[in-house]
């Protein structure tokens, strides 16, 4: 004789139970006490929310939200600058390519410009978006729910 118990028992034992619990949540749902309770419960937490972005604003504390709209206006300034570096070395290139093919080597004063407009990028970046330090792994996994009124 097997000690395991009949799959079908098993089966309507786990059935029979589900459905006690979903009678129980529809219950609870359905309960005005409940329903008060959980309603009362957001609303406290909204409040708080409210409270804690006044108190960082009054003391002059950027809150998570501001901390995200600045890190995403700077990964947007970034990627412009990316993009102006890319077509400066994409004109030089080709100002290169056309004075080979001339026989005329790149005129020393535009040379000189397209030198200074790198450096002043490469400022620039710096200035904006310093990539020597890597952001904390806390910083990385910060998350910031939008809450607008």
């Amino acid at each position: 004789m097997s000690d395991e118990p009949d799959p079908s028992f098993v089966d309507r034992l786990s059935r029979q139970g589900e459905e006690a619990l979903g009678r129980i949540a529809e219950e609870l749902i359905a309960n005005s006490v409940v329903n008060r309770a959980i309603t009362g419960a957001f609303e406290a937490r909204e409040k708080a929310v409210q409270a804690q972005e006044a108190a960082m604003g009054a003391l002059n504390i950027p809150s998570a939200a501001d901390v995200e709209r600045l890190t995403r206006r700077l990964r947007s300034v970034s990627q412009r600058l990316e993009g102006i570096e890319d077509v400066l070395d994409r004109l030089e290139d080709r100002l290169t390519t056309a004075a080979n093919q001339v026989g005329a080597p790149v005129p020393p004063e535009l040379e000189a410009r397209i030198e200074e407009i790198g450096r002043d990028l490469s400022a620039l970046r710096e200035a904006v978006a310093p990539g020597a330090e890597p952001m904390p792994r806390a910083q990385e996994r910060l998350t910031v729910s939008d809450v607008s009124k």
